[in-house]
């Protein structure tokens, strides 16, 4: 399966081979490194890797814990291939192609981009956080994996950003500007593995996808969520 294993460490040469020696030495097979941040001497990156279903994600952690300096900040399931930004132009020549479906292209797409368990495009009312959560929220289009009944984080003031759950459920929201319109992405916490919460740059590039998604489809974005019209007999 593959696996996704974010890691802070000391930004000084040396220490990236460490990790990923390490990372070999477990089991795992490096497919791609993402460099998320550097800072103040210290970066945080992304690693992919190829990980044998057999074997137990405790070696690995223990292994890259042995790394004078090094944070293991989550491990957590990535769902198909490792992605790159240039499949977000592709997505959103998807998205251009074929407007009538454009929101339910991005949502189901989203997911797989940011390693993530599920998204949902929703309608927010006004005043949803007095109505104790998503009880007030109209779905437009779920991904695979949304769980039922869906309970949303409380996203207003509908801005970009990251936010965990008290459940342990790690959420990224990025509004279309809209009518109320948001999108969320999040990954779940399991019992034998812990995602990492989504960083600045992954909730930078969702919203990023979800603004230029809204110019592409405009005033579709006005009708989500609003009841068909049923014709009379």
């Amino acid at each position: 399966m593959l696996l996704r294993v974010r890691v802070t460490l000391p930004d000084r040469p040396g220490t990236l081979g460490q990790v990923a020696r390490t990372l070999g030495v477990s089991g795992a097979d490096i497919v791609q490194v993402v460099v998320l941040e550097r800072l103040g001497g210290r970066a945080v990156d992304d690693f992919t890797v190829v990980w044998p279903g057999a074997a137990r994600v405790e070696r690995l952690l223990a292994g890259l814990a042995a790394i004078p300096g090094v944070r293991v900040d989550g491990v957590w399931r990535a769902i198909g291939a490792p992605t790159t930004t240039g499949q977000d132009a592709e997505l959103l020549a998807q998205v251009a192609a074929n407007p009538a479906d454009g929101l339910a292209t991005l949502v189901d797409a989203v997911p797989g981009l940011l390693a993530a368990d599920w998204a949902v495009a929703a309608v927010v009312p006004v005043d949803w956080a007095s109505r104790n959560g998503s009880g007030g929220a109209t779905v437009g289009h779920a991904s695979w994996r949304t769980p039922v009944p869906l309970r949303l984080p409380e996203v207003t003031p509908l801005r970009g950003r990251s936010m965990t759950t008290p459940d342990g459920t790690h959420h990224a929201i990025a509004p279309f500007g809209r009518a109320g319109l948001v999108l969320v992405v999040a990954r779940e916490h399991s019992e034998t593995l812990s995602a990492a919460a989504f960083h600045s740059t992954e909730v930078d590039r969702l919203t990023q996808l979800v603004r230029a998604s809204a110019v592409i489809l405009g005033d579709r974005l006005d009708l989500v969520g609003t009841p068909p019209v049923v014709a009379g007999p």
